[in-house]
């Protein structure tokens, strides 16, 4: 065998722009294979990231409470308090929808909502002056609030000269009592992720006329114990409403999960579709084996009457085709590495070869090196040594 795998150099290096031009064909697949679906995972790798920015471990709750059946924050806050080894934080969650103002200048892209003083800490957010929403704010009804770092700048000029400031929410009057830490260093924009006030969820339900709050948001203590949070909270809502219909939970980890899913189907999918390439070049590397075989008849018949056997022959020419096709799926590879981190920077994500990409894409180039190298080393394994010799 070693003696053929030489042998197989030799007849490449001998044939070098032959042998490069049937290389290509497996350099461009295995490349193509690599640079699609490294750049596909970097991508919504990315994606994934800043969705799990918003809290992997959170699960927001929404019900639709009846006349007959409902339940109330204080009942919300009961079940929190005897699972509070599970839960990390808890919040009641009421979306006001309103203008905000500061004299004559006004937002209305601000996103305003009622909460507890558990949010800022469920969020993952830090304050760049003042304070947070206190329990005693929620309780006496206080009509205080925290700004995001873009209602501060855009209407006051700057966190600090923000606190202590009136905000017009709905009409009625708020003390800016603290400014969360600016989130998106990019842009500060209207309706972007800087753009929120929040007051106390207490005068938030007042604001909203609405006597029952129906959304809340969890956070638990681990993200692997998520389904367990879910199937208590499903239990605890079974019970009141005797209706599933009545409340939906929805967990930002199963939202993860369901996007790393759509992920593998799609680089499975470019994967296979870069993978043609290197069929169509396996049978550029069964035809260069024809012309080969062709070529060295006369060479074959001499080897075989000199006592060289049919498996050996045989041998000979999968190698050689095996080797061909090893060599254009390193040069592939490298290709392929260089040209994903090129396409990464224009594209402004960092992507690197994907290993799994790396290990296929090149196993699948020796594979079609041996299956397509087998008819014409079975045709040359397979030559009378006399016609061998005729032959000119």
């Amino acid at each position: 065998m070693l003696q053929s795998f030489k042998m197989a150099l030799r007849s490449i290096w001998g044939n070098k722009m032959r042998s490069f031009l049937t290389m290509l064909g497996i350099i461009i697949g295995v490349a193509s294979v690599i640079i699609l679906v490294s750049v596909v995972n970097a991508y919504m790798s990315t994606v994934v990231e800043s969705f799990a920015s918003m809290g992997v471990n959170q699960m927001s709750v929404r019900l639709t409470n009846t006349p007959t059946r409902s339940v109330s924050d204080d009942e919300m806050y009961e079940f929190y308090e005897e699972n509070r080894d599970k839960f990390a934080q808890m919040s009641p969650q009421v979306t006001v929808s309103t203008v905000v103002k500061h004299g004559s200048d006004s937002l209305s892209s601000t996103s305003v909502g009622g909460y507890s003083e558990e949010y800022l800490d469920l969020k993952g957010y830090e304050l760049e002056a003042g304070r947070n929403i206190q329990y005693s704010d929620i309780t006496s009804r206080q009509k205080v609030c925290v700004a995001g770092y873009f209602v501060a700048n855009e209407l006051y000029g700057g966190p600090e000269k923000a606190l202590g400031e009136t905000l017009k929410i709905g009409g009625y009057a708020f003390k800016i009592v603290g400014v969360v830490k600016r989130q998106d260093e990019d842009d500060l924009e209207e309706g972007g992720s800087d753009d929120f006030v929040w007051i106390p969820y207490s005068v938030a339900v007042k604001m909203s006329r609405n006597a029952d709050i129906n959304q809340y948001v969890f956070a638990t203590e681990k993200v692997e114990e998520t389904e367990r949070c879910k199937a208590l909270l499903e239990e605890f809502f079974l019970e009141t409403f005797k209706n599933d219909s009545l409340y939906r939970i929805t967990a930002n980890s199963e939202m993860v999960d369901s996007l790393n899913e759509q992920i593998a189907m799609m680089s499975a999918m470019l994967g296979g579709i870069a993978g043609i390439s290197l069929l169509v070049a396996g049978v550029g590397v069964m035809n260069i084996m024809l012309v080969s075989v062709t070529e060295r008849t006369r060479e074959i018949g001499i080897r075989k009457s000199l006592g060289a056997r049919r498996k050996v022959i045989m041998e000979q020419f999968v190698i050689e085709a095996a080797v061909t096709s090893s060599i254009g799926g390193i040069m592939g590879i490298l290709l392929g590495a260089a040209a994903t981190r090129l396409v990464g920077a224009a594209m402004g994500i960092t992507a690197n070869p994907t290993l799994g990409a790396v290990i296929i894409s090149f196993s699948v180039s020796v594979g079609i090196g041996l299956l397509f190298g087998y008819m014409p080393a079975s045709r040359a394994a397979r030559l009378n040594p006399i016609d061998a010799l005729r032959s000119e």
